[in-house]
């Protein structure tokens, strides 16, 4: 993708994220965290998404801009697919400021996203989405997504990721 990606919608513009834009970054995560009432759950600083997204490039960041101005984003990584035998880009964070909701911004930056998958020859595009959460989960189907069912998240974090660790020693 070029350094700007026009789109469809007049003055509305996508670029990847550059170091500059960390603070930005995380204010945009405390917004969406806020919205989903999980606000006291980041500890995100600005130096740990620094290092995690520029340093070790462990994920990627999309900027949406209406005149100029930051008004959305989305985080994504890689993940694999042994069954398909290629990578896939996995989705952490989509998110519009509530005030710029319903122009179709949210859906150029899903299709900024479809477009670097199948830039990058991945095999799908996937995430996670709060079961309350009924707008998004309309907007994810109306893009054409299918709920998974059938899987069940699990999550190993904290003491219980230092413990399981320690099953080698």
């Amino acid at each position: 993708m070029n350094q700007y990606l026009k789109t469809k919608i007049p003055n509305f513009q996508i670029r990847f994220a550059n170091e500059g834009d960390t603070e930005l970054i995380l204010g945009f995560i405390k917004e969406l965290a806020e919205y989903e009432n999980l606000l006291s759950e980041v500890v995100a600083t600005e130096e740990i998404l620094h290092n995690s997204l520029f340093i070790k490039k462990q994920a990627e960041v999309i900027i949406g801009e209406y005149n100029g101005k930051p008004v959305g984003y989305a985080l994504f990584f890689h993940n694999f697919s042994t069954f398909l035998g290629k990578a896939n880009l996995y989705l952490e964070d989509l998110y519009v400021q509530p005030q710029m909701r319903g122009l179709g911004l949210g859906k150029m930056l899903f299709s900024a996203l479809a477009r670097i998958a199948i830039d990058r020859d991945c095999g799908r595009l996937d995430w996670w989405c709060l079961d309350w959460n009924e707008s998004a989960i309309r907007f994810y189907k109306k893009m054409g997504a299918i709920p998974m069912d059938d899987w069940t998240v699990y999550r190993v974090e904290n003491d219980a990721l230092k413990n399981l660790s320690k099953v080698l020693d």
